[in-house]
């Protein structure tokens, strides 16, 4: 029987936030698990830790903004507690995600369609360039999309062995969380996308806790300063579409147990037929 973990991060001082979310889910009959969030705005520079601060300024074309490196530290340190506990999966959300009914249930639909993903994202901003590759008994349709980033972290699953892939490649930052979660080539997860977001974002989600559009404009770079960023750019977006092209490659190569790529689509089938319980969560 499938054991799915859900968890929300959430800063201490956002206690509004908190109550809201909880109220939610209990109402979804949903136990969730509060995981206090990094507060990056209270702390000072030199309290940051495992950042790589030159290879985060080329690949972002700009400086890092406290609020990113407390949601990049909040994600990092909810996995590394899943990775600790019996759960076979974790569903992760922030707090400002609005829950549905149906959440857990998809979820393990979603899992047990692609039974060989390690990373599901059921948010993202964008999914232009679609591939899917399978479809859940929801009707939620998985897949990798060419293009990218797709924005957001704010609610993906991710497998114990998802986690334990990313954890390790992930430990130093030089990337937005969202972004170093998609990059499946690097970090070897099979990590894949919805075409339609299982979920949405409440209101206060407009009231952003990691910076403004004009934090993020002050710390862009201009002119020759950003050259570095668009050459870096352009080799991500190459290796992204080779990634995303695997799932093709998937239909008919034989399945490959330590591949981070999209495997044997029809075992969905048998993995539905052994893990179709509710959860424990």
């Amino acid at each position: 029987m499938m054991k799915l973990g859900v968890y929300v991060i959430n800063l201490d001082r956002s206690v509004d936030r908190w109550a809201v979310v909880h109220s939610k889910a209990g109402e979804c009959g949903i136990d969730v698990i509060r995981v206090a969030a990094t507060d990056g705005r209270e702390l000072s520079q030199k309290d940051f830790r495992n950042i790589d601060w030159k290879g985060f300024a080329r690949h972002g074309g700009r400086a890092l903004l406290p609020g990113e490196y407390g949601c990049y530290r909040s994600h990092i340190g909810c996995i590394s507690i899943f990775l600790e506990s019996d759960f076979d999966a974790a569903l992760v959300m922030e707090d400002d995600i609005d829950i549905p009914a149906d959440l857990v249930e998809r979820t393990i639909a979603i899992l047990e369609a692609v039974p060989n993903a390690d990373v599901v994202k059921l948010f993202n901003h964008r999914s232009s360039g679609f591939l899917g590759i399978a479809t859940s008994v929801f009707g939620d349709e998985m897949g990798r999309c060419l293009h990218g980033p797709q924005g957001s972290a704010a609610c993906y699953v991710i497998t114990s062995r998802g986690a334990a892939k990313v954890l390790p490649l992930l430990r130093t930052m030089s990337f937005p969380f969202d972004v170093a979660l998609e990059r499946g080539w690097h970090h070897g997860a099979n990590v894949l996308s919805v075409r339609r977001n299982v979920v949405s974002l409440m209101n206060h989600s407009r009231n952003s806790q990691i910076g403004k559009r004009a934090d993020y404009n002050r710390a862009k770079f201009f002119g020759l300063k950003r050259l570095p960023t668009h050459l870096l750019r352009a080799a991500e977006y190459c290796r992204r579409v080779r990634y995303v092209l695997e799932i093709l490659e998937s239909r008919w190569r034989r399945p490959s147990a330590d591949s981070h790529r999209l495997d044997a689509p029809a075992q969905s089938s048998a993995f539905a037929r052994s893990q179709h319980h509710p959860t424990d969560a």
